[in-house]
């Protein structure tokens, strides 16, 4: 289901499996993709913005609620609902990063007043000019490459295997197959919860922004996420991303991590 606003927003909370969407995003086209788990009755839980705020800037979110909880799907609704808003109420130039502060902020007590112990995580990329920020909250993955392959962000997800990982403490492999990698220390929603804010990084022409739920980062060794959304047309990345990430979830092939999950990602790239 999708839901698109006179000014272009496009909120993402599932599409017919299997399929995915690419429109005009400022200077470049982004890929929407969102599925339900394989093997689960629930709704999708998974949730995602796209948001154009001016003609050179713009917002892009993914939200994950939390792993069958009660409220994980209004959660992760009201979190891109509120970035959303920013669509019709622009903030003045310069003011983005605290107006997302401000909105993460009121959209965790607007979850924790649901009163179900529902909780959502959340990772976005303010893009403004030839800029881009990324902000998280949780395990939800933002990934940027420029044309050759080259890492030029990455989060740390807010959770204990993901600093063990971090820290060298685990392997990818062995994180992979963790059985605690579905605990996560920091949620919209909780109390204590903690903004993590990156700092401005160049955004160039041919570089690709990857915005990602963990159904794609349990699902693949980041060696091969790198590899597959730099190369070819944003089309065929998203494609591969999102097939691949299916028949892992489906196949549980000795050597391949597979942790079936809702599927949600946005894929940019500036033209």
């Amino acid at each position: 289901m999708t839901d698109a606003s006179a000014h272009g927003t496009r909120l993402l909370v599932e599409q017919e499996h299997g399929r995915g969407v690419v429109q005009p995003f400022l200077d470049g086209r982004v890929y929407s993709y969102s599925a339900r788990c394989p093997d689960k009755p629930r709704p999708n839980e998974d949730a995602a913005a796209i948001v154009p705020i001016a003609r050179d800037a713009g917002l892009l979110a993914v939200a994950d609620g939390l792993g069958g909880q009660p409220g994980a799907e209004q959660a992760s609704g009201i979190a891109v609902r509120a970035l959303a808003t920013l669509a019709c109420e622009p903030p003045a130039p310069g003011e983005l990063s605290s107006a997302l502060l401000r909105i993460i902020e009121n959209a965790s007590e607007q979850v924790a007043e649901l009163g179900v112990g529902a909780g959502t995580t959340l990772v976005l990329a303010a893009v403004e000019d030839s800029l881009v920020r990324p902000m998280h909250v949780g395990d939800s993955t933002a990934l940027m490459t420029d044309s050759s392959g080259r890492v030029k962000l990455t989060t740390v997800p807010h959770s204990p295997i993901g600093y063990a990982l971090e820290a060298g403490l685990l392997t990818e492999e062995q994180a992979l197959c963790h059985p605690d990698r579905h605990i996560i220390s920091n949620m919209v929603g909780s109390p204590v919860m903690r903004i993590e804010v990156g700092p401005p990084i160049a955004f160039e022409a041919g570089d690709t922004l990857l915005l990602a739920s963990d159904g794609v980062t349990d699902n693949l060794y980041f060696a091969e996420l790198v590899a597959m959304i730099h190369a070819g047309s944003i089309e065929r990345c998203g494609e591969v991303l999102a097939r691949t990430c299916r028949d892992r979830m489906e196949a549980d092939a000795e050597g391949e991590p597979c942790k079936p999950d809702d599927l949600t990602f946005l894929l940019f790239r500036r033209s």
